[in-house]
């Protein structure tokens, strides 16, 4: 990212790049900015966009074989494609790509086995974008905050992550949210996040999970179906309440271990602020409980699979099984 920055600054681009990952918000925004960039005027006429599966490789050499209208410059911007996880002709022309042209490739995956992924690797600039850690999502919270002359704590902030999780599209419009409630106060605190924010499914789980741990039957079936009335799959539920006994089995051998909090977020690759709330949660379960649950979860998994079982039934019987007292 500091090298497309830089070019940026300087309006000196490269003739190709591929911005990949898991990060959405850090892809779009990237993408929006070499276009305002490359594009300054503005001018549709030398813009083309391909989405998807399927993209005509050969529309796209046509239209950057094309002279720019009443510009310097041309871009074709290609998003989702598919085209570095196969084998396909750019990876050639890449070498050859006219210099009035420019190609930004917009990617979720990438084989950087791939011929076109070398080829943009040794003619243009690769950047891999994922979920910011724990130290830059506070910062870039805070900015977010700041633009709007708002402050807050980093317990607050810390909170915040905990409910909407590392996903910037979501915490962005949480934080919009944040700025619009608290409105002339330029203060945002927890109980402001506690009263505007929406908790993520993985909190809800996370609770769900606590819920279970403290034998609190009623309060883990209430969340439970309070996930089916927002219209979650039954088998999604189930899979992430198995992966959430998975992490404290992780954690609670690492804790034995010796390991502290820091190598364990390290190790799980879990964001370092939740490790807290994981090591305080396994304290409600034994080893043999947490292998006893994963071992459940795939049973019933099989049965929903199978067909012997109803998937809402079986996930019911997990929250049942492990919450009785």
């Amino acid at each position: 990212m500091k090298n497309i920055k830089e070019h940026i600054r300087l309006g000196q681009f490269r003739p190709v790049y591929l911005l990949y990952g898991t990060e959405s918000y850090l892809k779009r925004l990237y993408k929006d900015k070499l276009r305002t960039a490359i594009l300054t005027d503005n001018n549709e006429m030398n813009y083309s966009y391909f989405e998807g599966k399927g993209v005509d490789i050969l529309k796209v050499r046509e239209i950057a074989e094309t002279l720019p209208f009443f510009s310097d410059k041309r871009l074709i911007i290609i998003e989702n494609s598919g085209l570095f996880k196969n084998q396909n002709d750019l990876a050639d022309y890449i070498k050859d790509i006219p210099e009035t042209t420019h190609i930004v490739f917009v990617e979720s995956e990438v084989d950087k086995r791939n011929r076109l992924f070398k080829a943009v690797k040794d003619n243009g600039t690769i950047s891999e974008m994922n979920s910011m850690d724990e130290a830059n999502l506070k910062i870039w919270v805070a900015t977010l905050l700041k633009q709007d002359a708002k402050k807050i704590t980093e317990e607050s902030i810390l909170y915040l992550l905990s409910k909407t999780g590392t996903d910037m599209d979501n915490i962005s419009n949480e934080v919009e949210k944040l700025i619009c409630y608290t409105g002339d106060r330029d203060i945002v605190t927890s109980q402001d996040i506690e009263e505007v924010c929406t908790s993520q499914i993985s909190g809800k789980i996370f609770l769900m999970v606590e819920a279970i741990g403290n034998k609190r039957q009623k309060q883990a079936l209430d969340l439970y179906y309070d996930l089916l009335a927002l219209k979650e799959k039954p088998m999604s539920i189930m899979f992430l309440i198995s992966r959430q006994f998975n992490i404290l089995l992780q954690v609670k051998n690492l804790l034995s271990l010796g390991f502290n909090n820091n190598s364990i977020a390290e190790k799980t690759g879990l964001m370092p602020f939740t490790i807290g709330k994981y090591v305080s949660q396994c304290k409600n379960f034994n080893e043999k409980t947490l292998k006893g649950a994963l071992t459940y979860c795939v049973d019933m998994e099989e049965q929903v699979k199978t067909g012997k079982m109803q998937d809402s039934i079986a996930v019911e019987l997990i929250i049942v099984r492990f919450s009785a007292a």
